[in-house]
């Protein structure tokens, strides 16, 4: 097979072309797979059957000179918490292991596939979404490809260490106070937490309704944009699902700066970024000309408002499995499952309010930025286990830590791109958030192609 870069617009024109078919791109992505997942522990399945059975499809329809999709022959994995076909979705859990398989694929499946995507298998998350490490008690933990002795970030970790090791150049993932943003950060790929009801959630195994989001990671802002396109439709049998129109940002990204406003979040973004943190954010505001700190309002209160409404319906949601099966949860999360379920409702009702009104200071800061930016992590990942974390001399929860800079920003539900940046004192990734008004995913992705072509945001191949 011919080389093909590692990207999923490369390759989508490298099989619209006849320069390489899809079933060598699968076949190659099943190889690495094989040789580098003992390591990584990113997959809990691989759909070699299937993929293969779809690559030939997309072959069969080039060689009738049919239109291909935007996607056509590009490998890609889900977190395992989408319905696949035939597939029990465990969630990243044990009790799920005895449910039916799913009897159709997730919408945001379905749509992949029709852009002409090849599903190469499933990935290994947190238990129900809840942490940000990915260190799995049942599956095992996912493993960073860029340092194996270090966390892959969470709860999507497989979905960002897929993508970092080489084995899909597309995943997709699901972002509820972070999930998708710090496995971007730790594992150096680009990442897109869009706007809260922006993509269907239809048939994915729900953590917290009210807060949920799906997005995609790759390896390239292009291929980002491609599967970011390809995953917007309205979807009117999902109650959460707002989207109003398709925005296209594939096309545009060559815009340049033209006048956006970037503003940079200090207070308490700043007080809980370590040195590297800070040191990437700078040099991101450097090269999109940003010109003053911007005051996010009640970070810390939307923080803990998070934690609340978080567990509450996380508990809720588990209370039958946690009054019988408590001791087949992780051991990680179920004691935070249980103090959910316990919590008065008079909290979660407040949280709820308080979201309300955090949102209207929250959206009223775009009237005067396009984009903000922030450290989408405090620190670059941390070896696997690790407890405890000294951040700007407050001793922090290690897991609960990664998510300080990314809770607040999706209790708004505002759209994120993560870029990847890569610390000049140091040798491990740490992305930046790039946030825009809620529908505007645009902006952040015109800003994150600026910060590609000034060579500051790229990924690095990882040495497995």
């Amino acid at each position: 097979m011919k080389t093909i870069a590692f990207d999923a617009s490369a390759m989508a024109v490298a099989v619209a072309s006849g320069q390489v078919s899809a079933r060598e791109l699968v076949d190659a992505s099943l190889l690495r797979i094989a040789a580098t997942d003992d390591r990584v522990n990113a997959f809990t399945e691989t759909t070699r059957e299937r993929a293969r059975a779809e690559a030939d499809a997309v072959d069969a329809q080039r060689a009738r000179g049919d239109s291909l999709g935007p996607l056509a022959g590009v490998p890609y994995a889900v977190k395992n918490l989408f319905d696949i076909e035939g597939l029990t979705t465990l969630a990243g859990s044990k009790v799920n292991q005895g449910l039916p398989a799913a009897t159709a694929d997730a919408v945001l499946v379905s749509q992949m596939k029709a852009a002409g995507a090849v599903l190469v298998g499933a990935l290994n998350m947190d238990e129900y979404a809840y942490g940000f490490t990915t260190e799995n008690t049942h599956y095992g933990p996912c493993h960073n490809p860029h340092d194996l002795t270090r966390i892959a970030g969470g709860s999507s970790g497989g979905s960002g260490a897929a993508v970092a090791a080489g084995q899909v150049p597309v995943t997709l993932g699901s972002d509820t106070n972070g999930s998708i943003r710090v496995p971007s950060s730790l594992c150096g790929v680009w990442g897109l937490k869009p706007t809260f009801g922006r993509l269907s959630r239809r048939g994915s195994y729900p953590f917290v309704h009210s807060i949920d989001h799906l997005g995609p990671l790759a390896s390239s802002l292009a291929g980002l944009g491609l599967a970011y396109d390809a995953l917007q439709q309205p979807d009117p049998l999902d109650p959460g699902s707002r989207a109003l129109r398709v925005q296209p940002v594939s096309h545009g990204l060559g815009t340049g700066i033209n006048g956006l406003r970037v503003g940079v979040l200090g207070g308490y973004f700043h007080d809980n970024a370590g040195p590297e943190a800070r040191e990437v954010v700078a040099l991101a505001a450097r090269t999109l000309g940003a010109q003053s700190d911007v005051m996010w309002p009640d970070a810390a209160l939307a923080r803990a408002a998070a934690f609340i409404i978080t567990a509450s319906e996380g508990g809720s949601l588990h209370l039958g499995d946690l009054r019988t099966r408590a001791d087949d949860f992780e051991p990680l999360s179920v004691d935070r499952f249980i103090a959910g379920a316990l919590q008065p409702v008079d909290w979660y009702l407040r949280a709820q309010r308080f979201r309300r009104a955090y949102r209207d200071k929250v959206n009223a800061l775009f009237q005067d930025w396009d984009v903000l930016l922030t450290p989408a992590t405090p620190v670059s990942a941390t070896p696997i286990g690790t407890e405890w974390l000294e951040l700007n001399g407050v001793r922090q929860p290690c897991r609960a830590a990664m998510g300080l800079l990314t809770q607040p920003i999706s209790f708004a539900g505002c759209p994120v791109l993560t870029a990847p940046m890569w610390p000049a004192t140091g040798s491990l990734p740490l992305g930046v958030q790039i946030i825009a008004a809620p529908w505007r995913e645009d902006l952040a992705f015109r800003a994150a192609q600026v910060l590609l072509d000034a060579g500051v945001a790229h990924i690095q191949p990882a040495t497995l």
